[in-house]
């Protein structure tokens, strides 16, 4: 069986990330989405919310596609999830040039950690490439329509929390 991670903050999950998810099943049979648990960048949302959202919608996708998708939180070194969940395949969206300088670096160092994981990068959907969380919540945050960026119930989440 091959299992790919696919791992990210998700704070919160966006239409790019459902579009890498979506895409992603076409690659491997298990995809296990890890939500980290990182504690510096203080997410908005707390780790029960954005497990709840990613499920949320990674059951959408599968209503779709079939497959096997597992949410998984984790604050270990992604290496060490990738290992504890099975995966030989770490799943990474590229937005643009700029994601491509760090992502670079961090395969490397995945690499030297263990070789025996590639990872594998997927580009956003063109429609899709500018949206970042980040930016999502400052537009919620000054008022503005995200609903061209995040799933409805995601679109509902951050006008309460900004509310």
């Amino acid at each position: 069986m091959r299992i790919g991670l696919y791992p990210g903050t998700f704070d919160p999950v966006t239409l790019g990330h459902t579009d890498i998810i979506q895409r992603a099943m076409a690659l491997v049979d298990r995809l296990v989405i890890g939500v980290a648990i990182n504690r510096d960048k203080g997410p908005l949302f707390s780790l029960e919310e954005r497990v709840a959202m990613v499920k949320a919608e990674a059951g959408a996708i599968l209503a779709r596609t079939g497959g096997e998708i597992v949410v998984h939180p984790f604050e270990n070194l992604l290496i060490d999830c990738a290992r504890d969940v099975g995966a030989t395949i770490i799943l990474r969206g590229l937005r643009a040039v700029a994601d491509f300088e760090y992502e670079f670096q961090m395969v490397g160092m995945n690499r030297a950690m263990d070789s025996s994981i590639e990872t594998v990068f997927l580009m956003a959907d063109a429609r899709r490439q500018a949206i970042a969380s980040k930016l999502v919540k400052e537009i919620a945050r000054l008022g503005g329509d995200v609903s061209k960026f995040v799933p409805p119930p995601v679109c509902t989440a951050l006008t309460a929390k900004y509310a």
